[in-house]
């Protein structure tokens, strides 16, 4: 009867007959919901830490695929800049043989004229060998 005239002045006693201001189902209640939040917080805490070391590995990722498409540019690049040198170069070497193709006929004929000219001059001192 005391604990109902205490109930009705809001007072209740707990498991420890200690006097509490709220009713022991509301007090459990509340320590329930404060062992839920800590837990709460804890998994949220625990999300957080998960959370920042996923950016951590995938700002490093992004900074090694970064690096490896920079260094895939400079190949490439280097690539290009080999196959205009090979054509440059091709081109040089065309035109040389092409040079080298104009001399050759140059001496070709020049030769061919030397040798008309030794000819004609043997027959010439033949001949003259032959007068005597």
């Amino acid at each position: 009867m005391a604990d109902e005239t205490l109930a009705k002045a809001g007072l209740y006693f707990d498991e420890l007959n200690k006097i509490r201001v709220l009713e022991p189902e509301v007090a459990q209640q509340t320590s329930e919901l404060k062992d839920e939040c800590k837990e709460f917080v804890d998994k949220i805490r625990d999300f957080h830490e998960r959370a920042d070391h996923f950016i951590q590995v995938a700002d490093n990722l992004s900074a090694a695929v970064e690096s490896e498409k920079m260094r895939a540019i400079g190949s490439r690049n280097l690539i290009k800049s080999m196959s205009k040198q090979r054509e440059a170069q091709q081109q040089q070497l065309l035109a040389l043989i092409g040079e080298k193709k104009l001399e050759l006929e140059r001496l070709r004929v020049q030769y061919e004229s030397l040798q008309r000219t030794e000819a004609e001059q043997l027959e010439f001192i033949e001949q003259f060998i032959m007068q005597k």
